[in-house]
């Protein structure tokens, strides 16, 4: 039976988020008349932008140098044969009647992602051929009703013309377009410069001066706590900077971009600890990096926000908050595969100091701004801030305030495991209910995770969004209590109960009570202990307590898949990494449910519900999650795990359209096999196994067994891959590689097949892919795959 949400709850934990929508506005007081006239004083007499202008052939050329890989000047071509994509009106209304925002939001990324990358084509090439295109969608973009995203203006205010508000999309393009009116200058025509320039008074500068001189109510994210404020006012401050001619007027921005972006801090725990998540960490305090760059350099080093206490402990959160092998908690509105934004990093890792290696060089790419690019792609000398600091991976991250624990291996050990815990409440922002939930990583892979936030949509920002089993606590691994999930609210909170922490090991023990509303329940609390002993292990013991019987479960989610073991426990895999759960009641009988969880969402995530079959006043329910390696074919060598797929899919990428799957027709040993069944003629299979170590200028062999039923035509294929995971493979002109071998051999039968292949310079891993090519039709099983190295 699937648990319920308390609904009254949660009207009242989303007043705090009602009260973050565009209406929630207050009178501003005036900004200091002093502090104003000295920052007029630290600015250039004429307004500039960031990067160098067009003129400036020098800088631009070994920027052309630097960036040949980034082929702007191929893609700028492209465009030049490419149409202006229409966006009318009835797709700014659509998510005002339906409260779908992505299919506007992706035909605005085309428009105005096409300002970036022809702006950029002509500064390299300066022939002028880029700019008619230029101009045109200059006057494309300036046409529009408003800049501001449908999402955001759902009393249609903006859209009729009625009132303008100032929003993340509309700051941020207007902080693109002053960049770019800065760059080509009179390369423009003057009548298009003159309407950009009308446009962003309109839409951004007037409204935002009304509102410092008393005339306009404050837009809210001016006092919000989250991403919003960077990012608006990175918009705001960095087009004013590029536009305004008034060195007194520009300095009026740049006051408040000081006073407001302290709001922006205050959202962050003391400890550093940013709730919205690392996604949002990327884009809020990344906005926050390139507000106070720009100020920096507009200033000449007289004013630098990042050098203000409060911004220390952000700065290094994102360093902080890795599990390992670059994998991140997805706690709140955050993707599973969300990393550290490497151009961010780079920048905080010199001004910091923080000794991160990864993040020494800062490799040449576009960014999905012109502003951005032009901040990190022309950088300056980059002055460090306060003491050298070193955040780089330790045993463990503790974000005492907020209740979040990064657990490590010990550096050379050879524990495998490593995790996130988490605490906190559940009125954070863009807040999960998920109090106790937790994350397994092996390797680089999160085999037991949070799986993070779903497509956004009109539901998702309303009193509907706990319908959602990804945001509620449905989708993560936390109890439910007396059929109850947890409510949400700043009065659901994870008491920290108890930490001790040693170099063997990690305690975290939480009260988690409060955050069900069950009149029942006397006290829940989830203890978690980490070893790093052996190959690693996480403990997670909850123990309850009613007044009368209630029911009483927890689970775990996982992307990859499970199964039950012989001895009872619990194999849970995602491609090429497993955990063993053991699972002890105290004796207490359970059943065991597996749930996909469908949303609109990226993932799909499967949750694995351990429910006690008797109502209880008392129980006490322990999970012991170690690592499983599993067996390998012989003992004697295999290097590929589950090559006989009697452990499912574990080890395995298997495509979801049934051209790859599972089979118990027939088995060269065991019961399992993997079957291909490919009757498409324009497109092959593609199984993939999970990545071999490996090493280079090693000749190897795959081997195995073929049933052929009707056809052939499957290559066994190799992908050879560098410390980074890129592909060495030597390709053709249409981009394809070639297989180490074709699958052959008498229908009807199995039929034993080995293929050798030698490793090339850079290699770290292999990977198995499995490919009927695409004009094939056939039939086939395989079974026993074996990889070794050839002595």
């Amino acid at each position: 039976m699937r648990a319920s949400l308390n609904l009254p709850h949660l009207a009242l934990a989303l007043t705090a988020l009602a009260a973050a929508t565009p209406g929630a506005e207050a009178a501003e007081p005036p900004l200091d008349p002093d502090r104003v006239a000295a920052i007029a004083a630290m600015l250039p007499e004429r307004p500039e932008g960031l990067g160098r202008p067009i003129s400036d052939r020098a800088a631009w050329e070994r920027f052309a140098a630097e960036a040949a890989e980034m082929k702007i000047l191929e893609r700028a071509a492209e465009l030049l044969e490419e149409p202006i994509p229409e966006q009318p009106d009835d797709l700014f209304l659509e998510y005002t009647r339906n409260g779908n925002r992505t299919r506007w939001e992706r035909v605005a990324s085309q428009r105005r992602g096409r300002v970036n990358t022809l702006v950029l084509a002509e500064c390299i090439e300066n022939k002028g051929r880029f700019i008619p295109a230029i101009e045109a969608i200059l006057e494309t973009l300036c046409a529009e009703r408003t800049w501001v995203m449908p999402a955001h203006d759902a009393k249609l205010t903006n859209f009729h013309g009625t009132h303008i508000t100032i929003d993340l999309g509309s700051s941020g393009l207007a902080w693109n377009l002053a960049t770019a009116d800065w760059l080509l200058g009179d390369r423009l025509k003057p009548a298009i410069r003159e309407r950009l320039r009308d446009r962003l008074r309109h839409f951004i500068l007037d409204p935002y001066l009304a509102t410092l001189d008393g005339k306009r109510n404050a837009d809210w994210w001016m006092h919000t706590t989250s991403n919003w404020n960077a990012v608006c006012l990175a918009g705001v401050t960095g087009t004013a900077l590029a536009q305004v001619e008034s060195r007194e007027e520009r300095a009026r921005f740049v006051a408040a971009a000081e006073r407001y972006s302290r709001n922006f801090l205050k959202g962050f725990t003391p400890d550093g600890y940013c709730s919205e998540g690392l996604g949002y960490w990327n884009y809020g305090f990344g906005h926050f990096v390139l507000l106070s760059e720009a100020v920096r350099r507009a200033t000449g080093n007289q004013l630098d926000l990042l050098a203000q206490p409060e911004a220390a402990a952000p700065a290094t959160f994102a360093a902080r908050i890795q599990i390992q092998s670059g994998v991140s908690p997805a706690f709140a509105d955050c993707g599973v595969r969300a990393q550290p934004d490497q151009w961010s990093m780079w920048l905080l890792n010199r001004r910091f100091r923080l000794g991160l290696p990864q993040y020494e060089t800062l490799a040449m790419g576009r960014r999905d701004s012109l502003f951005a690019t032009m901040l990190y792609c022309f950088p300056d000398s980059l002055p460090p801030i306060g003491e050298k600091a070193t955040v780089g991976p330790r045993i463990r991250s503790w974000f005492q305030d907020a209740g979040i624990l990064i657990s490590r291996p010990a550096e050379g050990s050879n524990c495998r495991m490593a995790v996130a815990l988490k605490g906190g409440n559940n009125a954070e922002h863009h807040n999960h209910n998920d109090l106790g939930s937790y994350v397994v990583v092996l390797g680089d892979r999160a085999v037991l995770l949070d799986p993070g936030s779903e497509t956004y949509s009109a539901r998702t920002f309303s009193a509907r969004r706990y319908e959602s089993n990804l945001l509620n606590s449905y989708g993560h691994p936390v109890p439910v209590v007396a059929g109850k999930l947890q409510q949400p609210g700043r009065e659901a909170v994870a008491k920290v109960l108890r930490t001790n922490f040693t170099e063997k090991s990690d305690t975290l023990e939480l009260d988690l009570t409060s955050a069900y509303p069950v009149p029942e329940l006397v006290q829940l609390k989830r203890a978690f202990v980490y070893s790093r002993e052996g190959a690693g292990s996480l403990t997670v013991t909850d123990q309850v307590e009613l007044t009368s019987p209630q029911s009483f479960g927890t689970a775990l989610v996982t992307l990859g898949g499970w199964r039950r073991l012989d001895d009872g426990a619990l194999m849970v895999y995602d491609v090429d990494e497993a955990v063993r759960v053991e699972i002890d009641t105290g004796g207490a009988a359970y059943t065991i449910t597996a749930e996909e969880i469908r949303e609109d969402a990226p993932v799909l995530p499967t949750r694995i519900g351990i429910a006690l079959e008797q109502p209880v006043k008392k129980a006490t329910v322990t999970l012991k999650i170690t690592p499983f390696e599993g067996p390998t074919s012989d003992g004697t060598g295999n290097l590929l795990r589950n090559g006989g797929f009697e452990y499912g899919t574990w080890g395995w990428n298997l495509p979801r359209n049934g051209q790859g799957e599972l089979s118990t027709e027939r088995a060269a040993t065991g019961k399992h096999s993997l079957k291909i069944t490919d009757n498409d003629t324009k497109a092959g299979s593609n199984v993939t196994s999970g990545r071999i170590p490996a090493e280079a200028g090693r000749e190897m062999e795959v081997s195995g067994k073929v049933f052929h039923v009707t056809g052939e035509g499957i290559g066994m294929y190799v992908h050879y891959l560098n410390a980074r995971g890129e592909m060495l493979n030597e390709k053709d002109e249409r981009g394809g590689i070639a297989p180490v071998g074709t699958l052959a051999g008498q229908a009807g039968q199995w039929v034993p097949f080995s293929y050798r292949f030698t490793t090339p310079p850079e290699t770290a891993a292999i990977r198995l892919w499995i490919h009927s090519f695409n004009a094939s039709q056939v039939e086939a099983f395989l079974d026993d795959l074996e990889v070794r190295l050839v002595k």
